[in-house]
């Protein structure tokens, strides 16, 4: 996206002319890789642990994510599993709050950018 801008420049010995300028907002510069960057979430992901019961996973699941019982029963089995699940994605803040409420329940969670 391209402003236009108009502005009025004096040069010297007084001839007036007008300089068009135009900006080109940083995200959308593709040799800048910045438009990748900034639209790649964040997310949380829980690891698999030698403590807590795979029935306690499911409930901790459903219970702060509301998730339904089959997709908790499916992401504690990739925990279990693969050793880790990713469980939620969004803005760096959001997934913060989630990892914390993971540890609050004594879950394993980590927070990265995906």
């Amino acid at each position: 996206m391209t402003l236009p801008v108009q502005m009025p420049v004096q040069m010297p010995m007084s001839i007036p002319i007008t300089v068009t300028l135009t900006s080109t907002p940083l995200e959308t510069i593709p040799e800048l890789g910045l438009d990748s960057e900034l639209d790649r979430p964040w997310s949380t992901t829980v690891w698999d642990d030698p403590i807590n019961l795979m029935k306690y996973v499911t409930y901790v699941f459903m219970e702060y994510f509301t998730f339904s019982k089959e997709k908790a029963d499916y992401l504690m089995l990739l925990v279990h599993t693969e050793g880790k699940a990713i469980v939620s994605t969004g803005s760096r803040e959001a997934m913060e709050k989630d990892v914390a409420a993971m540890h609050t329940y004594g879950l394993w969670a980590t927070l990265s950018k995906d």
